[in-house]
């Protein structure tokens, strides 16, 4: 999947504008980037078009363990957008991604976050 199709499917998934879809979008990875392990980061951003790499860089090699209300309020204050938004976010990322890596790898980084992650993915906005 390419750049532009991915950020398109952010936006008619959460549903919000195009230029919040790509904030979003930035915003949700780099949070991922702090629940992943670096190796799980970098895994990730491998399967990925360039422009969404860049944000997968992470900071630590160890995972930060922190729950789901914790990564939505990250992405929320990331992207200025309201909580509400922002779980809408990652609810069209994580299935934005599950259609764009491999079943393998999508299932590497579900394994690294807590359970109640499982709910957002695959459930309607």
């Amino acid at each position: 999947m390419d750049y532009n199709t991915f950020i398109d499917t952010i936006h008619r998934r959460a549903p919000v504008p195009p230029e919040k879809a790509e904030s979003l979008t930035r915003a949700t990875l780099e949070t991922l980037a702090e629940r992943l392990t670096r190796g799980e980061a970098e895994d990730l951003a491998s399967e990925l078009p360039k422009p969404l790499q860049e944000p997968l860089v992470s900071p630590t090699p160890q995972a930060e363990p922190f729950g789901l209300e914790e990564f939505i309020n990250r992405v929320s204050s990331r992207a200025d957008v309201s909580p509400h938004v922002a779980r809408e976010g990652v609810r069209a990322e994580l299935n934005t991604l599950k259609d764009a890596v491999s079943d393998g790898e999508f299932r590497q980084v579900m394994s690294q976050l807590p359970q109640d992650f499982e709910a957002l993915v695959g459930s309607p906005g």
